[in-house]
């Protein structure tokens, strides 16, 4: 029997069981065990302002060490770079749709002075950079919650992930796609990290699940946060694409009120996506990122 351990959220219980079926299939008996993270608790500060790196993993990944659980299933965004001795990301499945997404209004019909929501630093600076009229409100809570306060009248809009929104089968909601060239994603964001002891039977069960095009496209835009300094709540996107061996990297450094972003690409082969991520990580720290990040550290 394989112990899954997860988060308690619909999503994370949706990845969770997803993670759960396919163990299964392969013939491997299943069961999920919630745990609640550092970043449940805290429900009323922003993200960004808890300055804590593994707010929903850190408790998952006791559990881990500790033989509590044999299994592991994150949101690829919310994963450090760094892992703790003893594990690692044995699967990185094929991945869902990495966009940000818009709900409520697309873009341009917003209104002057509308209320949008999200708490993301990433999210943040780069909507004040495409519409500084916005009034950017900050908004925590499972993307049920956050959808509910939208209804409610309490914002004109969110910026929500694509990939949860599919997932839980409300793309219906969305009123707009954002592209990267408006909207770079967060690291890893629509990939799931499916994170085991480094060896023993869960490792290699699990390592089945793993798709080598979505590896090497998040180990590129991993190598890019790594080579920034950068934990999962900075104003730092990241996206890459594989497509016949190749890999197209984009990523961003942006100032969180909008005033500035630095942007740079690059392509390569994907069997280099770590090299890739760092030296475009490193270009973009040369080009300006490095006076960014110093502002949002200084300020945190």
């Amino acid at each position: 029997m394989l112990t899954i351990g997860s988060r308690g959220s619909q999503l994370a219980l949706w990845q969770a069981n997803w993670v759960k079926a396919r163990l299964e299939e392969a013939g491997h008996a299943c069961r999920i065990e919630i745990i609640k993270t550092t970043g449940d608790k805290i429900t009323g500060v922003p993200l960004a302002k808890v300055g804590v790196k593994g707010l929903f993993t850190k408790e998952i990944e006791e559990a881990l060490l500790d033989g509590r659980i044999d299994v592991a299933v994150h949101s690829m965004k919310d994963l450090p770079t760094e892992l703790p001795a003893g594990l690692r990301v044995a699967a990185i499945p094929v991945r869902e749709d990495a966009r940000d997404a818009l709900v409520g209004r697309r873009l341009a019909e917003l209104p002057a002075g509308a209320r949008v929501g999200t708490s993301s630093l990433r999210r943040v600076a780069q909507l004040r950079a495409a519409r500084p009229d916005l009034v950017i409100e900050s908004v925590r809570g499972n993307i049920d919650t956050r959808l509910r306060k939208l209804d409610e009248g309490q914002y004109d809009a969110l910026v929500l992930a694509s990939a949860g929104l599919k997932r839980l089968g409300w793309e219906d909601r969305i009123a707009e796609f954002l592209t990267e060239d408006v909207m770079c994603p967060a690291v890893g964001q629509g990939a799931l990290a499916v994170e085991t002891r480094e060896e023993g039977a869960a490792a290699e069960a699990c390592s089945r699940l793993d798709d080598a095009a979505t590896r090497a496209a998040v180990d590129a835009e991993r190598a890019v946060l790594r080579a920034l300094g950068g934990g999962c709540q900075v104003p730092i996107g990241a996206h890459a694409r594989v497509t016949g061996g190749e890999l197209d990297l984009v990523a961003i450094v942006a100032a969180p009120d909008g005033s500035q972003i630095v942007r740079s690409s690059t392509r390569g082969s994907a069997a280099d996506a770590a090299v890739l991520g760092e030296k475009l990580g490193k270009a973009l720290l040369a080009a300006g990122g490095a006076r960014i990040l110093q502002a949002v550290y200084g300020a945190s």
